[in-house]
């Protein structure tokens, strides 16, 4: 691969030369820059991305970091922040961890990689980022936001949608359909969106008077993997309850495989709602009832405002992007009750 250094000697004219040609500053004269052209067409010259950063000051490049590259709740995201880059004529890499153990780790060395590569800004996603951790990553790239994670004293920089009362909403869709017997399959304890998804299920249904002491629970870690098994280990201790709500859709779509392979009949026998509002959602057998969180929304609002931090643009950036329920198939009223458009 021909570098500067044959673009110079070809067109016989010194390095600095040729890089402000290629740059398209600095003083040259009109001859050795056309030499210095027919010389890079001669010669099939493409300039390093090294080499642009450095001519620019610039990598018209923003890198994004996701905890994992599995399932089908980070796609749609990625591709948000990838669409709305390439409009903007710039471009995307992409950084993830190995597991949700890890992910603290794993998100610092995805930051410092993504430095390296001479990314203009980051987005970070995920909920394991510690204060302290927000400090070291600022210190290595300014330009920062943040997805699905606040920290104090940042919080301009965070896009994270109201878990809290996206879970309250669950709760209070799940108790206006009539359910008092519930079950929950939940996430793992180190998420901290799943802790507030789930405290903001159980106060919602404390305020509506209900025992929330005696509503079995499972922990899962997000996969369907989870959801089949939380859904076999609550059925085994007795089906007592109407409505099972888990932590996200993808265990949703795992706890609804087991129900069938149990002739267990959803809605008829008991519900299901979902959290997050993921596209299969809405191809289950029956359709997902489910916590719709605007991530697509959510991410490119992140992107513009690293987009203005970046270039000095003037891209909209909103905040106030709620959740709501998505009433669908696999919810059934009970008697005396009704679900809510």
């Amino acid at each position: 691969m021909p570098t500067i250094k044959d673009v110079a000697k070809r067109a016989g004219v010194g390095v600095g030369t040729a890089s402000r040609v290629i740059a398209g500053n600095g003083p040259v004269s009109e001859d050795a820059a056309k030499r210095v052209r027919k010389a890079i067409d001669e010669l099939k010259f493409r300039p390093s991305h090294a080499a642009r950063v450095l001519q620019k000051g610039q990598s018209q490049t923003i890198g994004v970091f996701v905890p994992l590259i599995q399932g089908s709740f980070y796609t749609p995201i990625l591709h948000a922040v990838y669409t709305a880059l390439r409009a903007a004529g710039r471009h995307m890499v992409v950084d993830f961890g190995q597991t949700l153990e890890s992910e603290r780790q794993d998100a610092l060395a995805g930051a410092e990689f993504l430095t390296d590569r001479g990314c203009d800004g980051l987005i970070m996603m995920g909920t394991a980022l510690q204060p302290k951790d927000v400090e070291k990553l600022t210190s290595l790239q300014p330009r920062l936001v943040l997805l699905n994670r606040s920290i104090p004293h940042f919080l301009d920089h965070c896009f994270n949608p109201d878990h809290k009362a996206a879970g309250a909403a669950a709760a209070h869709a799940l108790f206006e359909a009539g359910h008092r017997h519930l079950a929950v399959v939940e996430g793992p304890k180190t998420s901290s969106d799943n802790t507030l998804r789930m405290r903001g299920f159980f106060d919602e249904l404390a305020k509506l008077g209900l025992d929330t002491t005696d509503i079995p629970r499972v922990r899962g870690d997000f996969s369907p993997d989870s959801g089949w098994s939380g859904a076999r280990a609550l059925l085994a201790g007795g089906p007592d309850f109407t409505a099972l709500f888990c932590a996200n859709d993808e265990m949703a779509l795992g706890a609804l495989s087991y129900l069938r392979q149990e002739g267990v009949s959803v809605p008829r026998d008991m519900s299901v709602m979902g959290y997050d509002g993921i596209d299969l959602s809405a191809f289950t057998v029956p359709s997902l009832t489910t916590v719709l969180i605007p991530w697509r929304e959510i991410a490119t609002n992140a992107l513009n405002y690293l987009l203005n931090l970046c270039y000095d643009t003037n891209l909209p950036v909103r905040r106030d992007l709620p959740a709501k329920v998505l009433w669908r198939g696999s919810v059934a009223a009970t008697d005396g009750a009704s679900t809510q458009d």
